[in-house]
């Protein structure tokens, strides 16, 4: 078992910029590929950054590109998030996942319960 939580979202203006944690406990989160996913009102949840156990390898959804970053600590079982010039269509619930592979799809076993981003125009 693997527990996960989210933090760092909050209210911000467009252009702006946040800083999104995901701390896990239990399972040995080094060993685990770790994703972001966001879900807007009324849309489903759709993929938006992910980082191989290592930190070594990532992957981005073609509208974060060159905007969010994804990156890990795995010393202190944290992953993170950092956006960048954030538009009111980033405005989501952001939830991070842990899974054996480094998938832009299915594949992530434990969730987070999210946390709300906003970007108000």
């Amino acid at each position: 078992q693997v527990q996960l939580v989210e933090s760092g979202g909050r209210l911000v203006q467009a252009g702006g910029s946040l800083r999104l944690s995901c701390t896990a406990s239990g399972r040995t989160f080094s060993m685990y590929a770790m994703g972001w996913f966001r879900q807007a009102p009324g849309k489903e949840r759709e993929f938006v950054a992910a980082i191989a156990f290592s930190g070594l390898s990532t992957r981005y959804a073609d509208f974060v590109k060159g905007r969010f970053t994804i990156s890990r600590d795995s010393a202190k079982n944290a992953g993170y998030l950092q956006m960048n010039s954030l538009k009111p269509e980033d405005t989501a619930v952001y939830y991070c996942a842990t899974g054996r592979f480094l998938t832009m799809g299915p594949g992530y076993d434990y969730w987070g319960q999210g946390t709300q981003v906003t970007v108000s125009s």
